[in-house]
């Protein structure tokens, strides 16, 4: 009986993810003075930006406790999400990659907390004077892990088993 492959052989998603993240990231920080645009298109700017909070800049006007927070949480998923990619097949595919997404964004923002205090953003996408968020790779790969977990629970919801009397 040969053991089968657990979801953790999709943790070179997590990897590439990661080095994309910190690659791009320090592409922006040599390359672009703080505040920066070039556009790109007309609806998107490449822009330096520093986030001391979380998405959308959640928390970014706190005294500094936020920073420690969110390394916290970031190892605390990562670390609940290595465990579920253990337990998990390899073949459920869609969910592994979910999860080796969120971990590898997870973990890129993480490092810039820990290096920087901040992380760095820069994809500046808007429409006249209105902008969204500004934000990166790893936020790019922890909102497609998100939906991916959505699509996955939807996609394997079974119907109740009926009772036969």
């Amino acid at each position: 009986m040969t053991k089968s492959k657990s979801g953790l052989s999709f943790l070179w998603l997590s990897a590439v993810t990661f080095l994309l993240d910190l690659s791009s990231k320090y592409f922006v920080v040599k390359n672009f003075e703080l505040y920066e645009s070039i556009n790109i298109l007309p609806v998107f700017n490449l822009t330096y930006v520093r986030n001391y909070g979380a998405a959308f800049s959640f928390l970014a006007d706190h005294d500094g406790w936020q920073k420690y927070f969110f390394i916290v949480l970031a190892i605390a998923i990562s670390l609940m999400l290595c465990y579920f990619l253990a337990k998990n097949q390899a073949t459920q595919k869609l969910q592994n990659i979910a999860y080796a997404l969120i971990i590898g964004g997870a973990l890129g923002n993480m490092i810039d907390r820990l290096y920087h205090g901040f992380v760095v953003d820069f994809f500046d996408f808007y429409w006249d004077i209105y902008h969204y968020p500004v934000f990166n790779v790893a936020d790019i790969a922890i909102s497609l892990g998100a939906g991916l977990m959505i699509l996955d629970a939807f996609k394997n919801r079974h119907e109740p088993e009926q009772r036969t009397e």
